[in-house]
This record gives C-alpha cells, structure tokens and sequence, in this order.
C-alpha cells in the first residue's frame, strides 16, 4: 500500500509542477492572415513570453485546420530569403519572443480550408517544460504585419 501512495504522490507532483511551468508560459496576440480560396499553407504568429525562472522551449504546434503544422525560420543567405523547419524556438528566463513575418513563425500546411478574416483557429503550442498550452490564433486580412518587406505571399521563396 506504501509503495502504491508513493507512486500516487510522485505522479500527483508532476502534474503540479507541469501546471507550474505552464503558468510561466503566457502567449500575446496569435493572429494567422487569411488565405486565398485554394491556398495549400497559412502562417500564425504570436508572442510568447516566459515569466519563469528557468528558460522553455516551443518544440510543436497543433491545429485541425492543417494537415501539417511546423515552426519554421526565415532568414537572408547571400541575398536569397529561405525558410526552413526547426526543432523548436528557445524562450529564455524572463523574455520574450516574437514569432513573426520575417522571423520565426507557424506554417500551417495542407490547410483544409481557407483562413478568414474574423475566424479563429485553435490549437496548442507544446512547450519542454510547460507542457500543451491551448491558443485561438485570430485571423486578419492578408496584408496584416507585413514585416521584412513581405506582402503576405510567400512566393520567390526557397524552402
């Protein structure tokens, strides 16, 4: 019975301190832009900041308006703009951190329907420490925060 308590304890802490690491975590302004009828991939951004003591990680995100969710980086090699997938996005101790146009940000691949200005897309973002953090990117028009001279499309784009 002593060793059955135990386990219930140790399983019981682990919840709490997963539920302590996710209050640490709190997300600022998920938006998506809305797409063109026939659009195969979206875009989400948000800010995450992490008020906690220790630094987290984004490591995933879902949602079931894609197929395919993944965190990508764009970045500028020998004057050519690339983006590619990453393993996750580091969110330091007391920062914060800006997935945005021209930077980090979610690609929503395989859409299952076109993004429209006024929805909302749910989903989560799991962190390392935090856990599953549920999110409801809110969708605007296609030009919203244009940054790093994009427009919204994704065209000319090596990935």
């Amino acid at each position: 019975m002593k060793k059955f308590s135990a386990l219930a304890m140790a399983a019981a802490l682990s919840l709490v301190s997963a539920a302590a690491f996710a209050a640490d975590i709190t997300v600022d302004h998920p938006w998506s832009r809305a797409t063109p009828a026939g659009a195969q991939v979206g875009a989400g951004y948000v800010t995450i900041k992490n008020t906690g003591g220790a630094p987290d990680k984004l490591l995933s995100v879902a949602s079931d308006v894609a197929g395919k969710t993944e965190i990508h980086e764009m970045s500028m090699d020998n004057g050519v703009m690339k983006m590619r997938p990453v393993a996750g996005v580091e969110i330091p101790a007391g920062k914060s951190v800006e997935l945005k146009p021209g930077g980090y940000h979610i690609m929503f691949q395989q859409l299952k329907q076109p993004l429209k200005v006024g929805e909302t897309i749910k989903g989560s973002l799991t962190f390392e420490r935090a856990g599953q953090v549920p999110v409801e990117f809110k969708v605007e028009a296609m030009g919203a925060g244009s940054g790093g001279g994009m427009s919204g499309g994704m065209s000319g784009m090596k990935h």
